[in-house]
């Protein structure tokens, strides 16, 4: 199996991994070998330094090394760093960097909504703010005097003005309007950047239908946006899209859009072109919908996928859930009208042993478990040493009889792995489980070990407002 690039890849970092990689062969080193002899095709006793880069190449996933040399400049190209973007002294740039989403903390539109009362030209400062601001007319006059400036990379993120357009969250006055007129100038509709050199791209597209972990707003017209892109080439099959939005609800209006403009078909893209094998494949963005959909318990969105034509029986290859089908996976969960809906198209998949009992757990079926317990009463035991998480996960979502029959069978109501059960129902804002957690012994004041935040402040940078207001009581 090959491994992923590291965070913002180097060349020399790369050069100096061969370079170790050829001593530790020489110096007779088993983890050197075991690397070398999984990718080398000749002989280890004739490794040269040319071969040892052949074998950090195809480790990555590259059959050749001018290949990945290839992409580490293309990744040079596009990588951006957003969220390393500090404070700046000039308005027009300090209001872009509070007006748009940068998917590592909440957008401050309020204090960049005071800039322009305090410095009237920002608006209008450059292609940039006219985007953020959704200035229509300002944009045409400025892409009719300079047509390269719909493409410019400017701005505190190095961002073309689509992605400023689509990523802020300030009041617009013509989002739509501003977004033609770029297109029509030449804007790229596929415009994008890898988020510390990493795929998958975070695109215009992505800025406009918004979530991701922090539960990022849409934007106000995402829908009406999105399509305007989609028809001007946007490619549909958009991995950062699809996980960002899908973590948001049941809604399927982005999923349906997507669906109409080729998710699951086509070659991916410029950016499936520009990534090669690091991007996933229409097909398999497609498959994998369907198995976190499934992981979710989403029904509304497997209604839609499955009216579409997509694979009821798709398989977790390349997912990261662990070899099982879409329909273990709703079983798992206890997401029972999401495993009907794929039975009755034709899905299969069983579960058996301590996937059987979290089934049960899941769906609050105590005479279950207590049937399988009766058969192997190791079971709980090792539930409780292999599936640590399995409160956690009842917490996000939303079972209240599963948190209680799991924190009843001895699991650990504050365990961090690496957020704990009241952070993940703080985010989803379930508040009857929070209310259910904080009864079971919950301690509010824990911090994750990710954001180092408390439930607290996850709920209010997700905007769930009730949650916060309980918890900050």
């Amino acid at each position: 199996m090959t491994n992923r690039l590291p965070e913002n890849p180097s060349l020399d970092h790369l050069k100096n991994e061969a370079k170790q990689l050829l001593r530790g062969v020489r110096a007779g080193e088993i983890r050197a070998l075991a690397t070398a002899g999984g990718w080398y095709p000749g002989e280890l006793s004739e490794l040269r330094l040319a071969g040892a880069q052949l074998v950090v190449a195809r480790k990555y996933g590259f059959t050749s090394w001018p290949r990945l040399r290839a992409h580490l400049a293309m990744v040079g190209e596009f990588a951006r760093r957003p969220h390393e973007v500090g404070p700046a002294a000039d308005a027009a740039t300090e209001f872009l960097r509070l007006a748009c989403l940068t998917y590592h903390a909440p957008p401050n539109t309020e204090a960049a909504a005071r800039l322009p009362a305090a410095h009237p030209r920002t608006g209008d400062a450059s292609v940039w703010t006219m985007a953020a601001v959704g200035d229509a007319a300002g944009m045409a006059r400025a892409v009719a005097a300079d047509p390269a400036s719909a493409r410019a990379h400017g701005g505190p993120f190095g961002w073309e003005p689509l992605l400023y357009l689509t990523s802020s969250r300030v009041t617009q006055a013509d989002a739509v309007g501003t977004a033609r007129v770029l297109l029509a100038a030449g804007a790229d509709p596929n415009a994008g950047y890898l988020p510390e050199g990493m795929a998958p791209p975070f695109t215009a597209l992505a800025g406009a239908l918004g979530g991701g972990e922090l539960g990022q707003p849409p934007h106000p017209r995402d829908l009406e946006l999105a399509r305007v892109l989609l028809e001007a080439g946007a490619d549909a099959n958009d991995g950062q899209a699809l996980y960002n939005r899908g973590l948001l609800g049941d809604d399927t209006g982005y999923l349906e859009l997507l669906l109409e403009f080729g998710l699951g078909r086509g070659d991916g893209g410029p950016w499936r072109a520009r990534l090669g094998q690091v991007q996933d494949t229409p097909a398999r963005m497609l498959n994998n919908t369907v198995l976190t959909t499934a992981l979710r318990g989403q029904a509304g969105r497997m209604r839609c996928l499955l009216a579409h034509g997509a694979p009821a029986d798709a398989t977790s290859d390349g997912h990261p859930s662990y070899g099982r089908t879409a329909l273990e996976l709703a079983l798992l969960g206890g997401h029972t009208e999401v495993a009907r809906l794929l039975t009755d198209a034709g899905a299969s998949g069983t579960l058996g042993g301590l996937d059987a009992v979290e089934a049960a757990i899941m769906r609050g079926d105590r005479e279950r478990l207590e049937r399988l317990m009766s058969r192997d009463r190791t079971l709980v035991r090792r539930l409780l040493t292999k599936r640590r998480d399995l409160l956690i996960k009842a917490a996000e979502y939303g079972r209240v009889p599963a948190v209680r029959l799991a924190r009843a069978l001895g699991f650990d109501v504050n365990a961090r792995l690496p957020s704990t059960a009241l952070h993940k129902a703080a985010r989803a804002g379930h508040l009857p489980t929070v209310r259910a957690l904080l009864e079971l012994g919950a301690d509010r004041s824990l911090r994750d070990h990710d954001y180092d935040a408390t439930p607290l402040e996850w709920a209010r940078s997700a905007g769930q407002a009730e949650v916060a207001e309980l918890l900050s009581r």
